[in-house]
């Protein structure tokens, strides 16, 4: 169970996969912008409490990854802070995508994410065992007082 993870008042395991694409999908990330995307994306969850960057590619048209985030974000406000920092960086690392991105608006405006973690039927197994469990535990209480 060492893959859970604590906070003070919670224990979670809180995986996604997340993908993301730039306005228009155009092919953007190759070379050294893939590159230097993916160290932005790291260095910026470094600086977030908790959050760990599982895996990360950058494909020409989107990037992808799977990515640990606690409870006390949201997925929607932890892309926010991601895509706003990123394209931040990035309009002023690269100017020539200020001009193919006039207004400097990098992302599309959504993201896709689903869950990681335990799989439905391990999880649909250990509520029925939970259940056995329960009921179990009952009789034999029920034979004591008896």
């Amino acid at each position: 169970m060492n893959r859970l993870k604590k906070l003070s008042h919670t224990v979670y395991e809180c995986k996604y996969h997340i993908v993301i694409c730039p306005k228009y999908r155009f092919r953007i990330f190759s070379g050294e912008i893939a590159e230097y995307t993916k160290q932005q994306i790291v260095r910026l969850c470094q600086q977030k409490d908790l959050v760990d960057m599982l895996e990360l590619n950058a494909q020409q048209d989107h990037i992808h990854f799977v990515i640990s985030i606690p409870p006390k974000y949201s997925v929607s406000s932890m892309m926010g802070y991601l895509k706003g920092k990123v394209s931040i960086k990035l309009f002023q690392k690269y100017e020539r995508l200020g001009k193919k991105y006039w207004g400097r608006h990098l992302w599309s405006r959504g993201f896709c994410v689903s869950t990681v973690g335990l799989n439905e039927a391990q999880i649909r197994q250990y509520v029925k065992w939970q259940e056995k469990q329960e009921k179990e535990i009952e009789r034999q209480q029920l034979h004591l007082f008896e």
